[in-house]
């Protein structure tokens, strides 16, 4: 095996990933272990779609995210706090992607990216991205994306195998952010509406214009990745810990792009369940 360049991306894993990366890889590729987080039918549908899993990848990150004045009465993006975000959740993501590099993966299923906060202090959270290392058994390196890079996805397995019997592929699992400060309401217009049905338009639009801040910004890395459309795509609210007034809007989905015009949509099939 050769000796890893202590510059390169490899040596800047923890070294505990290095040798359970160096234990699963085996000598000559020919791992003789895997580690999994797919169900059984997961398991089963991706090896059905020509993939076999060869490692559960981790990527992590722990962040300080750092504090932004703002004017309480007033609707507007926390860009100290969107940039912060952003960054930690991709550091996490490209880790994870080295880890599946390392593997010799065509990319990684069933990505979860999560945002776990400390008891270390009230701006301090651990970024973790997981998911299961795959590669394609008789054409390895095709499914990686225009970059070289294996592929991300957040689909179930069984997902992943429709989409590729159905003549698509994902490139990557892309993602858009926006922390946005919520106006506060004066006391003034707090007594008029008290008793009135009316729309309280400085929420509307604040909500509205960030959701759409994260929305365009999750479209424009899909772009980047020359993707035809996204599927599964969501978006997740939080407060995180800023108070009530301050929400991420975090938009994530999975890229992707066709690579067959023969598409085989599988028929619907009526499932029983035995229990219950």
């Amino acid at each position: 095996m050769p000796v890893e360049d202590p510059s390169s991306e490899f040596a800047q894993l923890p070294q505990h990933a290095q040798e359970r990366l160096v234990e699963m890889r085996g000598r000559d590729e020919a791992s003789s272990l895997f580690t999994s987080d797919l169900s059984a039918a997961e398991f089963l549908l991706v090896k059905e779609a020509g993939f076999d899993p060869i490692g559960l990848v981790v990527g992590s990150s722990i962040y300080h995210v750092g504090f932004q004045f703002t004017n309480v009465f007033q609707n507007q993006e926390m860009t100290v706090l969107t940039q912060a975000m952003y960054h930690a959740r991709e550091l996490a993501m490209e880790r994870m992607e080295q880890e599946a590099a390392e593997l010799g993966a065509d990319g990684v299923v069933g990505v979860r990216l999560e945002v776990n906060h400390k008891e270390w202090g009230q701006h301090i959270a651990e970024f973790v991205a997981v998911g299961t290392a795959v590669r394609h058994r008789n054409d390895p390196h095709r499914y990686r994306n225009k970059h070289g890079k294996p592929f991300t996805s957040d689909l179930s397995g069984q997902d992943f195998y429709i989409m590729l019997r159905s003549g698509y592929r994902p490139l990557g699992l892309v993602m858009g952010n926006c922390v946005y400060h919520v106006s506060q309401v004066n006391f003034g217009n707090f007594l008029r509406n008290l008793t009135q049905n009316t729309e309280l338009t400085q929420y509307t639009q604040a909500l509205y214009d960030s959701r759409e801040l994260a929305m365009e910004r999750m479209q424009k890395e899909a772009e980047a990745l020359g993707a035809k459309g996204i599927i599964g795509a969501d978006i997740h609210e939080r407060t995180h810990t800023w108070g009530a007034h301050v929400i991420e809007f975090f938009a994530v989905g999975t890229a992707v792009e066709e690579i067959s015009k023969d598409h085989v949509i599988e028929p619907p099939v009526m499932v029983l369940p035995l229990i219950g």
